[in-house]
């Protein structure tokens, strides 16, 4: 990261957990001015219990990384991992299409990530095919207007009203083409 202006400086953060327990920070200025020229970069390593209790390094990695990062370090350096957030969109789509309906909604409230993923096209539309032997291209032009969700929650009833529709009003375009 760099710093907001008017300086320069370059900022380093690695979190390690091979052998010793590390958090590494370092800052280096780049400038052309040459009173900084012989200025030689800083290094600041504390181990994962020193992190935590240096109040004025989590400060820094605050106001540098911001406080999202600060409180993702103090997670790992207490040895609180999410894997879920680190895993790919696809990933967690597919694992989330085998999910029951109420366990979607629960996992819709945790966060703006998951959110946005319980409510995609992408996974309504895998959770549609698993559990429809075919769709035909009518059903399939239907959710693309309608949207995936909006397709699944809909009852047969309605969706073959919503079918019949659609037929009617592009069957009339089609009609009126020469």
């Amino acid at each position: 990261a760099t710093a907001p202006g008017p300086t320069d400086t370059t900022f380093y953060l690695v979190i390690i957990f091979q052998g010793l327990y590390e958090v590494i920070y370092r800052w280096w200025k780049i400038s052309l001015r040459s009173e900084y020229r012989s200025t030689k970069p800083g290094e600041a390593k504390e181990t994962h219990e020193d992190f935590l209790e240096n109040s004025h390094l989590q400060g820094q990695t605050a106001l540098i990384f911001g406080a999202r990062i600060l409180d993702y370090v103090i997670n790992l350096c207490k040895g609180k991992f999410d894997f879920l957030e680190r895993l790919s969109d696809d990933l967690l789509l597919n694992i989330i299409s085998y999910l029951d309906l109420e366990d979607i909604a629960r996992l819709c409230q945790t966060s703006h990530r998951f959110a946005k993923l319980c409510m995609s096209d992408k996974l309504w539309e895998q959770i549609v095919q698993s559990t429809c032997d075919t769709i035909t291209p009518d059903v399939r032009a239907l959710a693309e207007d309608t949207g995936w969700r909006q397709l699944f929650f809909t009852n047969k009833l309605q969706l073959q009203r919503q079918l019949r529709k659609r037929k009617q009003k592009y069957g009339n375009l089609r009609e009126k083409q020469p």
